[in-house]
């Protein structure tokens, strides 16, 4: 077969052996890598786009392009697949008017759905019943919402990272336990705004880490409500953002993340309409008529910070206010109108989304896609229903391999100590309050270990890269099981690094015993 190629003004056919695009060495071209052998690539695709049209009528040539196509792009896809990762993440918001959560959350957590596998779940309540005593009583134990979000999530794979709580206000990040080494730099933050920012019953919480390389902000925000305060929700958000500063020298303020996703009650209603037309609007689903008299759509046309938040189409009956128990508007005295006041937006660095031209892959890049913004009317136990956003998001991994790697052995004895080893990479900083710890598979939480050791204080021996820290048999459960070890990081706030689970075996030999018999007290 031949290639078309120019000679001055015109395009002749030539054959293979006469062009000169294709005279060197295929096999050397492939695997080279050198800037001449991508030159001559791009001279060849340029060369193609100018010829496509004049050899439209020849069908042997355009299918035999047609399949060198094929194969160059399931190549390339092959490769990007390999660079880049595709993640899930799904954000809840829910004002729960200070109600006992129910007793099935699997719809809300999209859980019935075998396809919907999530990567990571983000949610934010507010109004959490926060009266002297719970409060109190949950900064000492487990709230019932992050105890029941738990107790659903933990046994499926996933890891509570962290948390936070301000009076009604709570946010937590969940994540599958693959992805947790890679998520550091964790801070949170709260900021009050209630009675001119003396009580935290209207605010903002926030949570903000590195996943990957790239630093991400949640922000959950309760405003003031009603009609007539609309200013004073803008007033508000903007304190909120100025007032959220991370002890990071990197990402100092949240407008400095790369991507930030902001929701909650955020309280915005619909002007000028009245009830009757309001109702009237829903039961027809023309809900693009009330979109216009939205306030927070009204002001994001004017507003240029706001107008950096993005917001998927509000296809959904407004979710406030409702009647306990039910699906119906209030039907109190106060009749309140129903509005979109439970929110979820996101303001994503768009220079991380910019490609470079002449196809040079970027050095940096991460994508964002709303695939579902919808609410959950079956659950009844708020005046508001919950809303969520499920996102698709593609990054180009800064970080290829944990910070520090974890080395058990295939089964482990107790209850003699056991020694475990790592090696870490070279550009981790360890403290003297790193730690490692010993976990059932089913992890609740980021420090949720039967038993840990000081890397520090413990340490046996560290040759070559290799360090070895020995665990106390003290703290080991009797009935034994499968279990896994993290090593967490103080200076980073988080783990980085999980072992592959192992078997942990209890021995009724005596010491003596078992030395003889094994010639190894701590472990084979």
């Amino acid at each position: 077969m031949g290639r078309l190629m120019e000679r001055g003004d015109s395009l002749c056919f030539l054959p293979d052996s006469e062009n000169p695009l294709l005279s060197w060495d295929h096999s050397a071209s492939v695997s080279s890598t050198s800037s001449v052998g991508r030159g001559l690539l791009q001279q060849q695709v340029t060369q193609l786009l100018t010829c496509v049209e004049d050899i439209s009528s020849d069908e042997e040539i355009h299918e035999e392009m047609a399949r060198t196509l094929d194969k160059a792009f399931l190549l390339w896809r092959k490769k990007l697949k390999e660079k880049y990762l595709q993640f899930r993440m799904h954000v809840v918001t829910w004002n729960v008017a200070t109600a006992a959560p129910p007793t099935n959350l699997n719809e809300l957590l999209l859980l019935n759905n075998e396809c919907e596998n999530m990567d990571m779940y983000v949610i934010g309540l507010q109004e959490m019943k926060s009266g002297i005593i719970n409060y109190i009583s949950e900064l000492a134990f487990e709230d019932p919402w992050s105890k029941l979000l738990m107790d659903v999530l933990a046994p499926l794979g996933y890891i509570k990272v962290t948390s936070i709580r301000m009076q009604g206000l709570l946010l937590l990040v969940f994540a599958r336990r693959l992805h947790v080494p890679f998520i550091s730099d964790i801070y949170t933050n709260y900021t009050r705004t209630g009675l001119y920012g003396y009580w935290g019953n209207k605010g903002g919480v926030s949570i903000s880490f590195r996943i990957y390389g790239y630093a991400i902000c949640f922000l959950n925000c309760h405003l003031p409500a009603h009609l007539t305060n609309n200013d004073q929700r803008l007033i508000d958000f903007d304190k909120i953002l100025e007032m959220q500063n991370f002890e990071n020298d990197n990402i100092p303020n949240i407008l400095d993340n790369d991507l930030i996703v902001w929701f909650g009650d955020l309280n915005f209603r619909i002007e000028e309409f009245g009830l009757c037309f309001i109702h009237e609007s829903i039961q027809k689903g023309l809900y693009s008529i009330l979109w216009h008299k939205d306030q927070l759509n009204i002001i994001k046309k004017s507003d240029s910070l706001l107008q950096q938040f993005q917001e998927g189409p509000l296809l959904f009956k407004p979710t406030f206010k409702f009647d306990i128990n039910s699906e119906e508007y209030d039907s109190s005295e106060k009749r309140r109108k129903p509005a979109w006041t439970d929110r979820i937006l996101w303001r994503l660095n768009q220079k991380l989304q910019n490609t470079s031209k002449n196809f040079k892959e970027p050095e940096r890049f991460f994508s964002l896609e709303l695939k579902c913004y919808q609410s959950h009317m079956q659950y009844k136990v708020s005046d508001h229903k919950p809303v969520t956003g499920t996102f698709e998001l593609e990054l180009k991994s800064l970080m290829l391999t944990p910070l520090v790697t974890l080395i058990p052995e295939g089964r482990w004895i107790t209850p003699y100590d056991l020694v475990v080893s790592y090696n870490r990479s070279p550009d981790f900083k360890s403290s003297s309050w790193d730690w490692i710890g010993l976990h059932k598979v089913v992890i609740r939480h980021l420090k949720d270990c039967v038993t840990y050791a000081w890397v520090k204080d413990n340490l046996v021996s560290s040759e070559k890269g290799l360090y070895q820290v020995y665990i106390n048999a003290s703290g080991f459960p009797e009935e034994g099981g499968e279990f896994l070890l993290s090593y967490y990081s103080s200076n980073l706030k988080a783990i980085v690094g999980l072992s592959e689970p192992f078997q942990l075996c209890r021995n009724n030999l005596s010491p003596e015993d078992w030395r003889e018999k094994k010639g190894d007290p701590l472990m084979y």
